[in-house]
């Protein structure tokens, strides 16, 4: 079994080195237009193979798509990097056109492949990525939401001085400022939340991981790659071994949560054939209505990629 990388940047490498150092596919071809990087970052990888005690072999190539033919999953990294200063919407004009050549190339050499994009910003890039494809919408998706409850998860842990392993959480809604933190379906080994911390503190919290991305990029000068890389591990693992692990992913919707022709963040089922069920959920009013501009404001980034007249 292949898994192909498009884009041998911080995140991709990071998701390289991770899905390897899990061994649960043949091979992984990790793709650049950068003359050398690709290969060099894959032959790192791959001498970290004896200490690590993994099979997996991994290929770099630079802007070889053949060398992907026949790939399970292809993971789309490519595009540039949020800076400070910048919001979500600067980058549709520059990242769509990258986007839509990296998914015509790779449907063209692996027409049943699973699509994961991670490029920003993230829910207008999956549409971008399903126009580009033609495929069936279950096929193309965005890794956001397992980042987004990483990062909140970790903040809870860090306030209630305890494990992040017993932290469940969800949320829902573009990735980005306007992601929706969902405290009524957040719990401590199985303790609603909302009975260990004060409403003000979570509050808090939620504001921080709304604004999880930009924090880094001010502190580094460029967008996070650790998190990021092992959260779409987790979803390439989830996909090969079909788990049907429950995650938060963005999701092209066709009547869920009230929304049409939209990508997303809403729990998923995920296996084999990529998104398998949307779990669809009864919200209250005040999380609607926070669904409600989120989806406004993803809405709009498409409507630029519209009007850009790409398709």
């Amino acid at each position: 079994m292949k898994v192909t990388i498009v884009g041998a940047g911080n995140v991709g490498a990071t998701c390289a080195d991770c899905i390897a150092e899990r061994d649960i596919v043949k091979e992984i071809v990790l793709l650049d237009i950068r003359e050398g990087i690709a290969e060099g970052k894959a032959l790192d990888i791959w001498q970290s193979a004896p200490i690590k005690f993994y099979d997996t072999r991994v290929k770099g190539v630079t802007n070889n798509y053949e060398a992907t033919s026949n790939s399970e999953v292809v993971v789309i990294t490519s595009g540039l990097p949020r800076k400070p200063g910048m919001s979500r919407s600067d980058l549709v004009s520059t990242n769509a056109s990258i986007v839509k050549s990296v998914t015509e190339n790779v449907i063209r050499y692996s027409p049943e492949a699973k699509i994961i994009v991670v490029s920003n910003p993230l829910d207008v890039m999956c549409y971008c990525a399903l126009r580009a494809s033609g495929v069936d919408p279950r096929r193309v998706f965005g890794m956001a939401g397992i980042l987004d409850t990483a990062r909140y998860r970790a903040f809870l842990a860090e306030a209630l001085n305890i494990s992040p392993k017993d932290i469940q959480a969800l949320l829902l809604g573009g990735h980005g400022d306007t992601m929706i933190p969902l405290p009524r379906y957040t719990t401590v080994g199985g303790i609603p939340v909302t009975e260990l911390i004060e409403k003000e503190q979570l509050n808090a919290i939620i504001e921080r991981t709304k604004g999880g991305g930009g924090e880094l990029v001010k502190l580094m000068g460029t967008s996070a790659w650790y998190a990021p890389g092992v959260a779409v591990a987790q979803m390439v693992e989830a996909i090969v071994k079909d788990q049907r692990r429950i995650f938060p992913v963005s999701a092209w919707l066709g009547g869920e949560f009230g929304y049409k022709d939209l990508y997303l963040g809403v729990p998923v089922i995920l296996g084999k054939n990529g998104i398998e069920r949307i779990i669809d959920l009864a919200l209250n009013k005040e999380e609607s209505d926070l669904l409600a501009g989120s989806a406004n404001a993803v809405r709009s980034e498409m409507n630029v990629l519209d009007e850009m007249k790409m398709f």
